[in-house]
């Protein structure tokens, strides 16, 4: 493996899947409103962490259940209001967020197609995708992350049956915290 954990720099961006990552994801439903949203408490303990490990942290989540009609922009704003005002709240910070609400799973902004990704750069445009890691509990995060060049960390939250070693994985973690320590 060439890429090593010690490698990352304080330069470096961090991508964040959301729902199974910094949350409790529902199994095979939508987080449709701030009621229905839990953090994993190991994340709000990782996130203060990789705060002071990365200079840029963004958040990319299909949300997929905004087209489906399940819920709508606004509630979806509310909850990213909410979960960034309590990850600031213990010390954390996320710096965007990005979402795909779009139902075509080829859509150019749909995980794993890399558009996310370049909305970020165009915000952010120090980021340089060779020093960015996607962590994410899903292949489809893992192939996001390759897609536009990254490294990748999966986290085995939701999908431990995941095959690791696997080409698209450069390493796997039980959840956010545990890599935090790492690092």
């Amino acid at each position: 493996m060439s890429f090593q954990l010690s490698d990352i720099k304080p330069n470096w961006t961090l991508f964040l899947d959301r729902d199974g990552v910094i949350n409790v994801e529902k199994n095979e439903d939508y987080i449709r409103n701030w009621d229905e949203f839990a953090f994993y408490k190991e994340s709000l303990i990782a996130l203060p962490i990789l705060a002071t490990k990365f200079k840029t942290i963004v958040v990319t989540t299909n949300q997929k259940g905004i087209g489906k009609g399940f819920m709508t922009h606004e509630a979806l704003t509310q909850i990213h209001t909410n979960m960034i005002r309590a990850i600031n709240d213990v010390g954390g910070r996320i710096d965007q967020i990005y979402y795909c609400a779009d139902l075509d799973n080829l859509s150019p902004n749909r995980k794993p197609q890399p558009g996310m990704a370049l909305q970020a750069k165009a915000t952010f445009p120090h980021i340089n995708f060779q020093e960015s890691i996607m962590v994410g509990n899903r292949t489809s995060d893992m192939h996001f992350g390759r897609n536009a060049g990254m490294h990748t960390i999966f986290l085995a939250t939701t999908h431990p049956e995941t095959a690791f070693p696997d080409e698209n994985i450069d390493y796997r973690f039980d959840n956010l915290l545990s890599f935090a320590q790492v690092l």
